[in-house]
């Protein structure tokens, strides 16, 4: 179908962030479409796309990929994300029958109990504790990356950006596709690729290590085996301002208060797997970006302190941000609808420490970020368009300036 031509983003256009988190972006899209609903609902023909840049992480990359690939009809864009995530099923996303986790499980317990004795174990390990070949058909058959170029030609999209963590190297790698020419950038522990994008690098940046296996992805003519996004990400929104925004939107999946600090106990029992895997994935997922949005507002506040002909000298610049995360606990959410999964996968999830019980021992964390069932996701996107219409008025004056 062609893409008509729209006059291409401003200079400074609005990037969008939308960072990590397994199961838990479907907030993202409720979010998404709540914005859409503020800033344009009549639903005109031909409402341009307010993301000039678009950045995913994990599988906020997902998002950003299906974004980025209708962006020439962005409310088409996000009624097609609420469809896949409102429809979505475990197997879409892992295989979790009963037979499949059972021979994962022996060949895991017998690499562990007999792998120094077995001739040639190194090439029987498995390789993740789930099977997410599903996941790869899913995309296959939803998103056309033909379609990101033809966009970025017509003008509506300026930069897709999806971030990538190599095992082989060390590195945080952020693979971009952009009109024009903007030169790569490295700094200690991560580096730019231009490149043309597609699913294989959807799959790396959402490989929650230890739980999916990494991706193979050619990078400069060589091999690297990629993981998660969020892994190593020490800047977040570093590739939006890179690509050229002055405005920066944020999703984020984090509920602040999922620390639970008033729940501590004096004698608490030992954490269980799921427990620490939980912290472990929040940890990787959600702190990295709260702690970039404080280094971006430090930064802005010492601009705004220069004169103006001193700032124009600076190679820094303001970028303001604007972000919206949870108002609900997902991990409590996740809990509600744990009985929704696959019996196999519950059951391999409860053995790890998961329970339906309140509270912060119980691996909500955990399944949170596995819990690929219509009722929950369904439930974010609900609560994902109710946070964005309670700040409808901030909503406006942010993207104030493009909509004129």
């Amino acid at each position: 179908m062609p893409i008509d031509r729209v006059d291409p983003p401003r200079e400074g256009a609005i990037g969008l962030v939308l960072t990590g988190g397994g199961a838990r972006a479907a907030y993202q899209v409720g979010v998404l479409a709540g914005i859409m609903d503020i800033l344009d609902p009549d639903r005109r023909p031909g409402f341009a796309n307010p993301f000039g840049i678009i950045c995913g992480s994990s599988a906020g990359a997902v998002n950003a990929g299906a974004l980025g690939c209708r962006a020439n009809d962005v409310h088409a864009a996000v009624d097609h994300l609420e469809q896949l995530w409102g429809n979505l099923h475990t197997g879409d996303v892992y295989h979790a029958d009963g037979p499949r986790l059972f021979l994962t499980g022996v060949r895991w317990l017998m690499l562990l109990m007999l792998g120094w004795a077995m001739p040639g174990a190194d090439r029987q390990q498995p390789r993740a504790l789930l099977d997410n070949t599903p996941l790869r058909g899913l995309l296959e058959d939803t998103l056309d990356f033909e379609r990101l170029q033809v966009n970025l030609d017509a003008g509506h999209l300026q930069s897709l950006a999806i971030t990538a963590a190599a095992y082989t190297t060390g590195e945080h790698l952020t693979f971009y596709q952009s009109t024009g020419t903007i030169e790569p950038w490295s700094r200690p522990l991560r580096r730019a690729i231009p490149c043309n994008l597609e699913v294989d690098h959807l799959l790396a940046s959402s490989s929650i290590p230890f739980i999916f296996q990494a991706q193979a992805l050619n990078v400069h003519s060589m091999i690297q085996w990629c993981g998660d996004g969020s892994m190593r990400q020490l800047a977040p929104l570093s590739p939006a301002i890179h690509l050229g925004a002055k405005k920066i939107c944020i999703i984020g999946t984090g509920h602040r208060d999922d620390t639970h600090p008033e729940e501590g106990e004096k004698q608490p029992p030992y954490p269980s797997i799921a427990q620490i895997g939980g912290h472990t994935l929040s940890n990787i997922f959600l702190d990295s970006l709260s702690m970039d949005v404080e280094r971006m507002q430090r930064i802005n506040d010492l601009l705004a302190r220069l004169p103006a002909n001193e700032l124009k000298s600076q190679s820094l610049r303001p970028v303001s941000t604007f972000a919206i995360t949870p108002s609900r606990s997902l991990d409590e959410i996740a809990l509600a609808h744990i009985d929704q999964m696959p019996r196999a996968a519950r059951t391999l999830f409860r053995v790890l420490g998961v329970s339906s019980s309140s509270g912060p021992t119980t691996g909500g964390a955990l399944i949170s970020y596995l819990l690929f069932e219509a009722s929950f996701t369904q439930e974010l996107i609900r609560l994902g368009r109710a946070d964005s219409m309670s700040r409808v008025e901030e909503v406006k004056a942010f993207f104030k300036e493009t909509q004129q």
